[in-house]
């Protein structure tokens, strides 16, 4: 449940809006008990017109352009505005309600014609381009030629070389899809929190383990029916259910409303939004000179076009067809020796599959959770992070958070120079939505003094029963390595100006220092250390840790499979140069049939709920697989050292990558840190599927 803010739907009058008051808090961090959803509207009012009278400004200068005067002007405005956009849709991601809601649909629009009407301004672009045409004679360092070469990139691919007429239509679309993509959203949540199962009575329970039993008691509890247990949409309530759970009725049921989030009709239904949002994208494209949106969003990323992404998944896709076929049949051998004679249906795929693991590797996933107690993985984590880039996360109790399940640490240097602050939010519940991720409340940048960044990474994790501690799947436990890896891009930050820092990076390479900080989670050097059973506190047997390493690449195919299909009804949907008249279903059904998609998987995400690529990863879901090319190389060069924490190799990757946000060109970034280009042998071979 949100905290008493989150119930107070205006701002007291009698009080300074602490939205704009200087916050004096440890590290400047937001006072959050101090904010109502009722003072957001008023502060972007002021924080808005604060930044259109600094683009005035600059826009209105009758000077020579200069660096100073524009590009510096330009990456210094907006900061008020930035505080108060970073606490609202941090919160309105992560810890909502309907009063956040209200406000979310009223400013979605509002701050996408603001961006639109900076990014489209004549006066600013010319004095941009100005600078641009005489960039080799102003004497600038790396690091500024770069911001002035992406700033002028960045309005052009806004737009702003159009005409008049152009340009005013390109705002009207921004601001349409900002109103779209804010009701997508709002109905994915909607479907999610609307459904849950209750399992009454050992029948209903039969094969879940302890530990999954706990956290389903608990999420009944929280819903005001104890003794009961309960299923939600939370991906680690539904999938470990469909794993574990002997109830192939109630299995079908849970998968259903999963895969269903976002089309059941009625009016949280995202099928006609998706229409809508795909017609005024290809719109978009057309008008700044591209065929499909595709290959205007591709044009700006490492990939450069849907032909180069095309090539990397036509070496994965077969191969991991080919695997996924394999472990089908292998599951279906499992059911009908167990006295089955049904067809692996999609709902069967990870009970059999976990059934499989048992026989063929002796591994356990509950066995396997048992070790892997969320604190223990959380000072892994940070454990990693001390031995790669010598800091050290120091729990603060002073700090303000946004609900009470949220920790704070200030990161310092081992000298004990701050770094910055990380909030971590690790347990469902109804007011967050699904996933993980990361995200940030102050980003570092050196312009105005060294800021240093504060960084939250959010998990949906059920929570363990009172008393009981929270365990985490192997999954949970990369994925929370994952995020802690865009965490570390986001606190390693060392770079001069803001629209470089942290993770602006190009889409396709922004995975990557996160999918690299996975590898560790895995290393023996690691789990011997932190892997501890949740009642005795003995370390993870050496069975255990070779069983891990001997199923390492189980069920990749299916695995690929499932994001690998997301990932080609992503590109087709970009595609299309035209979408009015698309039937949602009829052209996901047509896209799966014609790759050969097995029916006994489904996409990871389907289009009806597909938020990924309403948000900032449109055309871009194959981001992960181009980064997973690189991570697999870049891992290499430390088994290659002979040392997985060896210093210098941490250093160089340090310096290039994490810390070097959007300083130069990525693949430039890559080799400075490996010495070449990557491969993509080592993805294949990851994956099992060499």
């Amino acid at each position: 449940m949100a905290i008493a803010r989150g119930t107070k739907t205006t701002a007291a009058k009698s009080r300074p809006n602490p939205l704009l008051a200087p916050w004096r808090t440890p590290f400047k961090a937001p006072p959050f008990k101090s904010i109502a959803p009722g003072d957001f509207k008023p502060a972007f009012d002021v924080a808005l017109k604060a930044h259109k009278d600094e683009i005035a400004a600059i826009s209105g200068r009758t000077a020579k352009p200069t660096f100073q005067n524009t590009i510096i002007a330009l990456e210094k405005s907006g900061a008020l505005l930035s505080k108060v956009a970073e606490v609202f849709f941090n919160l309105t991601s992560a810890d909502t309600n309907d009063a956040l809601q209200a406000v979310e649909r009223q400013m979605a629009p509002r701050l996408a014609k603001h961006q639109s009407a900076i990014l489209l301004n004549r006066k600013l672009f010319l004095r941009i381009a100005d600078l641009y045409e005489r960039r080799a004679d102003l004497g600038l360092d790396v690091e500024a030629l770069r911001v002035l070469e992406r700033t002028y990139k960045g309005f052009v691919r806004a737009g702003a070389k159009l005409d008049a007429k152009a340009r005013k239509r390109i705002a009207e679309i921004h601001t349409e899809l900002a109103t779209l993509g804010t009701a997508f959203n709002q109905n994915v949540l909607a479907d999610e929190q609307a459904w849950h199962m209750i399992l009454d009575g050992e029948r209903d329970l039969a094969g879940l383990p302890e530990s999954f039993r706990a956290s389903a008691a608990q999420a009944a509890a929280e819903m005001g029916k104890p003794g009961k247990h309960a299923i939600t949409l939370a991906r680690s309530s539904v999938e470990p259910f469909l794993q574990f759970s002997a109830r192939r009725d109630l299995r079908e049921e849970a998968w259903q409303a999963w895969i269903k989030r976002g089309e059941n009709g009625g009016k949280t239904d995202n099928r006609k939004i998706i229409v809508r949002i795909m017609t005024l994208r290809a719109e978009l494209a057309h008008l700044l000179g591209f065929d499909t949106f595709a290959a205007y969003a591709l044009e700006d990323t490492m990939a450069k076009t849907p032909a180069e992404v095309r090539k990397l998944l036509d070496k994965v896709w077969p191969a991991a067809l080919r695997q996924a076929r394999i472990e089908r049949d292998a599951l279906e051998k499992r059911a009908r020796a167990e006295g089955e004679n049904f067809k692996i249906a999609a709902w069967d795929w990870r009970y059999y599959a976990e059934k499989e693991r048992k026989a063929r590797y002796d591994l356990d996933e509950a066995e396997v959770r048992a070790y892997l107690e969320l604190d223990n993985v959380l000072a892994a984590a940070f454990d990693t992070a001390g031995k790669l880039f010598g800091i050290v996360f120091e729990e603060r109790s002073d700090v303000p958070v946004y609900h009470p399940d949220v920790r704070a640490w200030e990161v310092k240097t081992k000298g004990g120079e701050h770094v910055g602050l990380f909030y971590g939010d690790y347990y469902a519940r109804p007011s967050k939505r699904s996933g993980a991720w990361m995200s940030s409340y102050r980003t570092q940048q050196k312009l105005t003094g060294n800021v240093r960044p504060i960084v939250v990474n959010v998990m949906s994790v059920a929570r363990g029963a009172p008393g009981t501690p929270t365990l985490l799947s192997f999954d949970d436990a990369r994925t929370l390595f994952h995020e802690l890896g865009h965490g570390l891009h986001g606190l390693l930050s060392d770079v001069t100006y803001p629209s470089l820092a942290m993770t602006n990076v190009l889409h396709d390479f922004v995975e990557l220092p996160s999918q690299l900080y996975e590898h560790w989670l895995s290393r023996p050097e690691v789990l011997r250390r932190f892997a501890l059973h949740a009642e005795t506190g003995k370390p993870m047997p050496q069975r255990l840790l070779d069983q891990l390493e001997a199923a390492r690449t189980f069920n990749q195919g299916f695995q690929t499979v499932e994001y690998t299909a997301s990932t080609l009804l992503d590109l087709e949907l970009h595609l299309l140069s035209d979408a009015k008249g698309l039937d949602v279903d009829a052209f996901e059904s047509e896209i799966l049939a014609r790759i050969g998609m097995p029916a006994e998987i489904t996409p990871r995400h389907r289009i009806p709920h597909f938020q990924h690529i309403i948000g900032g990863y449109a055309a871009g879901y194959y981001s992960y697989l181009w980064s997973e090319v690189m991570d697999a190389d870049a891992f290499a060069a430390f088994v290659e050292s002979g040392n997985v924490f060896d210093r210098k190799t941490a250093t160089k990757l340090k310096t290039h990558i994490y810390a070097a946000g959007n300083k130069q060109d990525a693949l430039d970034a890559y080799v400075a840190f490996r010495g070449r280009p990557p491969e993509i042998d080592g993805l294949l071979k990851k994956r099992g599927l060499a």
